[in-house]
């Protein structure tokens, strides 16, 4: 109990360090060198990093100090100590002020994190980690600083038709693509149970887009649909392949057809079916996992990448694929990165949602 009350207080053993280092100074230096105006600059450097109350601390015992150095300074009571100690007094006091507006600053910051926050984890909402006979995981790393997500969506809803699910890209970086995927994303949520197939999906997102669009504003999206006869059938507008990892076969880009331009350049999309054998896993990625490069240009070889995507769980092996990708680069991603990983499992009699929040 008394280190945790320690380490709460530690932001007070840097000025009081400061002022003790002055005050040795002082008390070493001869008598006609007086330094016991500078004891304040403890106080200022405490309303930087403490807070109000310690601030006041530190800016008493600066004060009570000045007042003592008159001990070994040998100056009580002249115009000298007087101003020294005045001016302590003042500043120390301005260095109490100065802490409340910065502590009121960083609480209404902190207060703000925390909506912003919400909100982007209410834009991204945890991926189910099974819907009947699938499995989920999905990953996502923002490239903007201390951000949860940029323009990269992704999303699975259990529909009459099947578990469907999209991950996207929108153009541009920033609040932009922020907003247009949060619209692509809502287009998604209220249309994949409404319309009766991926095309007549693909369709109305691209209206979506389009409505709310620039000219030069588009979202490469890849649809997909889970069927219970264990087919997925796919619709690809401009966007990455899904890699296919399964036992009995090498791992390949799975065929989505005949490319089309992304949502918002009126795509026209094509159905394209495969079966998927039981243990097999598909990884739907953004652009940000294949085109991140190297410090000498090299891009990400995701194909060398990938066979630890073939065991362990499903969170695991997103995981070590992101742990590689930040060792390639240096830990320094500079595009989002949006990741679904499905795996076929053993069949259920039912439908079963599991969603973790």
């Amino acid at each position: 109990m008394a280190t945790t009350r320690w380490l709460r207080g530690g932001d007070v053993i840097l000025p009081l360090g400061v002022l003790g280092a002055i005050v040795v100074v002082d008390a070493l230096l001869p008598a006609r060198i007086v330094v016991s105006g500078a004891f304040v600059i403890a106080a200022i450097v405490a309303s930087a990093i403490a807070t109000v109350r310690r601030t006041a601390l530190v800016a008493s015992a600066a004060a009570a100090m000045a007042a003592l150095s008159a001990v070994w300074n040998h100056n009580f009571g002249t115009a000298e100590w007087w101003i020294r100690l005045a001016t302590t007094l003042g500043i120390g006091a301005l260095a109490v002020l100065l802490a409340r507006v910065r502590v009121r600053r960083e609480q209404a910051l902190r207060h703000m994190t925390v909506i912003a926050e919400a909100a982007q984890r209410a834009l991204l909402r945890p991926m189910p980690r099974s819907i009947g006979s699938f499995g989920f995981a999905a990953r996502y790393v923002s490239a903007t600083h201390e951000a949860l997500v940029g323009g990269d969506l992704y999303e699975a809803i259990a529909t009459p038709d099947g578990v469907r699910i999209i991950v996207g890209d929108a153009r541009g970086k920033g609040l932009d693509a922020v907003q247009m995927a949060a619209t692509v994303l809502a287009g998604f949520r209220h249309a994949a149970v409404r319309e009766p197939s991926l095309t007549a999906l693909a369709v109305d997102l691209d209206h979506v887009v389009t409505s709310v669009s620039g000219e030069e504003d588009f979202v490469t999206a890849v649809l997909a649909e889970f069927h219970d006869d264990h087919s997925v059938t796919l619709v690809n507008c401009g966007h990455p392949p899904p890699l296919l990892l399964a036992r009995a076969t090498s791992d390949r880009l799975m065929d989505t057809g005949e490319p089309e331009p992304p949502l918002g350049l009126r795509p026209a999309p094509n159905l394209v079916t495969h079966h998927l054998p039981e243990g097999a896993r598909m990884l739907f990625y953004t652009d940000g996992l294949v085109e991140t490069r190297d410090r000498d240009g090299v891009f990400f070889p995701l194909a060398e990448r990938v066979g630890a995507l073939r065991t362990g769980s499903l969170e695991d092996a997103l995981d070590g694929l992101l742990d590689q990708l930040a060792d390639y680069v240096g830990h320094q991603i500079t595009d989002d990165v949006a990741l679904v990983l499905v795996e076929r499992q053993p069949s259920h009699d039912e439908l079963r949602v599991d969603r973790t929040l």
